[in-house]
Formats: C-alpha cells, structure tokens, sequence
C-alpha cells in the first residue's frame, strides 16, 4: 500500500467509536422499565423490545434470537432476556446493573401496592379495577405477538412463498397446540424449531429478480 492512501487507512482507524452505556443508565433505564410493566410480562416486553429499538442496543433479528434462546432455557423468559441484554452491553456488571433495574424498583412498588390492596380489595371501585386488567393484558399479549411476528413474516415472504407458507403453517400449528395444551410448550417448541430448520435447509431460495436494466 502506497504512503498516499494510508490517510483514509488512518482516518478509520481513529473514527470515534461509540462509547459503552454506563451502569447507572442501564440501572435507571430498566428501572422505568420494571416501574411502567403494568399489565404484566407482555408489558415489560414490550417495553424492552421499545429500548432496544430506541438506543440501538440491538436490532429486530438479535432480539428475536435472544429471545428465542429465552424460551429454550428454563427460568423466567424476560430475567434472562434482560440478562443477555445487559451482558452485551456491560459484561457481568450489565447484568448485574439490567437486573437490578428491573427488579428492585417494580418490587418495592408492588409490595407497597399488596399493602394497599389488601386494606381496600373490597371497594366496589378496585373490584371494578381488577376485573378491567385482563382485557387489558390480552390485547398486550397480542401487541407482543405482532410484534415479533412481522420481521419473522417479512423475512420468509423475501425468501419465496413456499418458504413463507410453510413458516406461517409451523407457527398456527405451534399456536394451536399450544391454545388446545396438546404437548408441553418445550416439545411444541422442539418440534417448531426442527421443523423450521428442515424447511429452511431444503427449501430452495427463489433466484434473486433481474432488473429491467439488465435483462436487455
């Protein structure tokens, strides 16, 4: 390489790389997490998936992995999401600083809120409460599903439509036998997850579209 071209050479290597989010940012961060999961764990995914759009903690296809590593595993889906998400960020101390966030804030509060409903669950007015929360929780339930949903469809419909087919009847299956509790959910996932790899290795791929441009 020539002397006249290791200035461009230079200047990526000197481009200023983005600084690590500190602990107390990802403390605070998943503290609002953990206080504003109201409605449950569709919530707080919800919430975090938002996060990680926002600060570019990661992108669609990242966190559709992590979190389908999460349901591999056994334990508590969103801890270990949010495990993954602060070890990517800090290491140990990430983890650590994400956990704390999410737990210790929403804790304190809930306890609180145990007190109060138990001085006052007789009230017409909480009754009334309690009872509009489950609507509430499905239609998150629902936002939570689309959401991971609409990158896995997307993703297959540029693949062809038989691989789009086949992924769209894996997951009604997977959903049906979940709602009709046929198997447990680790089978269902199994067998959705070696069915999918199967049609994904044998399955061909359309050839990509020529343009116009160059078809002459």
């Amino acid at each position: 390489m020539s002397r006249e071209s290791s200035p461009s050479v230079k200047h990526i290597q000197n481009a200023p790389q983005p600084k690590p989010t500190g602990l107390w940012r990802i403390f605070f961060t998943f503290g609002m997490i953990g206080i504003q999961s109201f409605g449950g764990g569709s919530a707080t995914f919800l919430l975090i998936h938002q996060t990680c759009m926002k600060h570019g903690w990661m992108d669609e296809d990242e966190f559709i992995k992590s979190w389908a590593i999460c349901q591999l595993s056994p334990g508590i889906n969103l801890i270990k999401l949010t495990i993954l998400i602060g070890r990517k960020l800090r290491g140990f101390s990430g983890m650590l600083a994400a956990n704390s966030g999410l737990l210790v804030p929403s804790a304190i509060i809930t306890g609180l809120m145990t007190a109060f409903y138990t001085l006052y669950k007789d009230l017409p007015a909480i009754q009334a409460a309690m009872r509009g929360i489950l609507p509430a929780t499905i239609g998150l339930s629902l936002a939570m599903s689309a959401n991971l949903a609409v990158p896995i469809f997307k993703a297959a419909k540029g693949e062809g439509k038989v691989r789009f087919v086949v992924q769209l009847v894996i997951i009604a299956g997977a959903g049906l036998a979940l709602a009709l509790d046929w198997l447990s959910p680790l089978w269902i996932m199994l067998a959705a997850a070696g069915l999918t790899a199967i049609a994904l290795t044998y399955i061909p791929t359309p050839p990509p579209a020529i343009p116009e441009s160059q078809k002459e």
